[in-house]
């Protein structure tokens, strides 16, 4: 039986590319994801700290889906596009379960 999981992404906004990135990261990026059947669920911004500034949760049916996604090039573009904005990057993948993950 498959089991819905969560990916789960963080990473740091480069400095001077605050406006271009917001304007990516909430209309190109999420688009992307859902194409590829990940579901946007939730996006935390830290202002005081040492974690990564931003993080983000997407969840898919099972393990399969992410996987495909991550190895796809659809994955490597929106990466790379995504790297332009961004520091820092990390991921993983983790069983669903309820409330905030990290």
């Amino acid at each position: 039986m498959n089991k819905p999981v969560k990916l789960l992404m963080s990473w740091d906004i480069r400095s001077g590319r605050e406006e271009s990135y917001l304007q990516f990261i909430t209309q190109e990026f999420p688009e992307s994801m859902i194409k590829a059947h990940l579901q946007p669920s939730e996006a935390w911004y830290t202002i005081y700290g040492d974690w990564p500034e931003v993080t983000m949760g997407f969840v898919a049916d099972d393990l399969e889906t992410v996987q495909t996604f991550l190895n796809s090039d659809a994955w490597v573009k929106l990466r790379r596009k995504l790297a332009a904005f961004i520091k820092d990057y990390h991921h993983r993948v983790v069983p669903l379960r309820g409330g905030f993950q990290f």
